[in-house]
């Protein structure tokens, strides 16, 4: 019984991902020129603490203002463990976004300021999707494989002036 005990002291979770950005400051505003009102690019992206045994990331970048349900930016996986996705890049296999495309979509709210989640997940196996599939088929592929994860937080603040047309 003691062993036991012993054992199960000594056993220890995954330390969670820590996920930054050169870019932005978690919590912090995210530069207009990652988002659709500038060059629409993906932000550098720095990951520390990868388990062993972790065989590939994934990547999704969610809106959790959006009006109707949370709005899938971009959505990436089959990344080799890496500590660094660099800006502008596709560092793995692209899935659907809430608006049916593949790429990286940054943020792009109607009005005012909205968060966005940078979501970062070390998992122990490569996924076989195909590129463009959705995110609830990436999240059941990934079902009981995530070994670790990690989160970056942005805000970005934007105000349509009256007339102006909103970019898809």
């Amino acid at each position: 019984m003691y062993t036991f005990v012993l054992a199960c002291l000594l056993c220890t979770q995954p330390a969670p991902l820590t996920v930054v950005s050169p870019d932005f400051e978690d919590g912090g505003y995210i530069p207009s020129r990652f988002t659709c009102d500038g060059d629409d690019v993906n932000p550098t992206l720095l990951i520390n603490g990868i388990p062993q045994g972790t065989k590939s990331l994934v990547l999704i970048v969610e809106d959790p203002d959006a009006t109707i349900t949370t709005f899938t930016q971009w959505l990436v996986w089959n990344i080799p463990p890496m500590e660094r996705i660099g800006e502008n890049t596709v560092p793995g296999v692209q899935g659907m976004n809430t608006v049916g495309k593949n790429p990286y979509r940054g943020p792009c709210p109607v009005a005012g300021s909205q968060r966005y989640v940078f979501r970062v997940l070390a998992i122990d196996r490569l996924l076989n999707l195909d590129a463009g599939a959705r995110r609830h088929d990436v999240e059941k592929a990934i079902s009981g494989h995530v070994l670790a994860s990690g989160e970056l937080f942005g805000e970005y603040n934007r105000t349509i002036a009256e007339g102006e047309t909103v970019k898809e």
